[in-house]
């Protein structure tokens, strides 16, 4: 690594940094401004103010905002996530057993749409302009133009209602044979293969065709190597950055995309229960999924980057 590649990975970081600082403060003031009390609403509409103030008191709720703050901040620098205010029990807690499946799910959905985006995307590409490039194409931007909730309810529909091979919820501590997991994962994985996939798809189909514009491609394929050996030896390597990056924004879309599947399938991962905390104005617990969102993003976009830096020919 040279200086000037050392320079832009040390920059690239303090983005990243400056990035987060401004995620810390978004996401708090976020959670302050949801609508609705919390004390209230874990009292009940008969409770008297008294026990509404004493509970807001209790939970801190009357401090100043600034002061929350920092408090907040203080406890994530120190891996102390905070107390659910609705369950009573440490964050931290609540969230590993959830964060595993999480993490199963995208590593599962990852295994399943890398190596068919990789795949379609360099294989339409090497023959751009024919009939199967056109037909990628089309499918993926069909695949793109629908939202995630209208593929998972198509998904229920067909193989939960109507040829009941699947069923409709999933529950992750089913899962004790392949079979099982096959049931389990297989509509979650299905729905958020589409939308990853069609993404990565579009993305790198547009790195290795502006890598095979090239003049040193041109010059090889002029020499009378052979498009397999101009994509393999040539493009690919130096496309590999572009590459990385669409595999970073593609994957990106799991910590949005999960939010809505996860909801619709009732699958017991970290956004199901950020969209549970949210119902019971559980703030320190909505923060807490709401930063793991973020981090994760920003961890896969920063990583991206630095590979594209590295991995790019004029800077070594």
């Amino acid at each position: 690594m040279n200086a000037r590649a050392f320079s832009l990975v040390v920059n690239r970081l303090l983005i990243a940094l400056v990035t987060l600082t401004i995620v810390l403060v978004a996401v708090f003031l976020a959670t302050t401004l949801l609508p609705g009390d919390t004390a209230t609403m874990l009292l009940g509409q008969a409770a008297t103010p008294e026990a509404v103030a004493g509970l807001r008191q209790a939970m801190h709720l009357d401090d100043p905002a600034a002061l929350r703050f920092l408090r907040w901040v203080f406890g994530l620098l120190h891996g102390d996530l905070g107390t659910s205010y609705a369950n009573n029990l440490p964050i931290a807690q609540l969230i590993s057993g959830r964060f595993v499946n999480s993490m199963k799910l995208a590593g599962l959905t990852s295994l399943l749409a890398v190596p068919i985006a990789l795949t379609l995307g360099i294989t339409s590409a090497m023959l751009r302009g024919s009939v199967y490039d056109r037909c990628v194409t089309v499918i993926t931007i069909g695949v793109i133009s629908v939202p995630e909730f209208m593929i998972a309810t198509s998904a229920v529909l067909l193989f939960a209602v109507y040829l009941k091979w699947l069923p409709a919820l999933s529950f992750a501590n089913e899962v004790h044979s392949f079979s099982g997991m096959l049931r389990v994962y297989a509509m979650p994985v299905i729905t958020l293969t589409f939308g990853v996939s069609a993404q990565m798809i579009r993305m790198t189909r547009a790195a290795v065709i502006e890598t095979l514009d090239t003049p040193y491609v041109e010059m090889a394929l002029l020499k009378g190597a052979s498009r397999r050996r101009i994509v393999l030896r040539h493009a690919l390597p130096n496309a590999l950055g572009p590459i990385v990056n669409a595999m970073a924004l593609s994957l990106s879309y799991l910590l949005g995309g999960v939010i809505i599947v996860e909801t619709i399938f009732n699958y017991p991962g970290i956004a199901k229960l950020m969209v549970d905390a949210v119902a019971t104005r559980d703030l320190p617990l909505i923060q807490s999924c709401a930063m793991i969102f973020c981090v994760g993003y920003l961890v896969l976009i920063t990583m991206a980057d630095i590979v594209s830096i590295l991995s790019n020919p004029r800077l070594r």
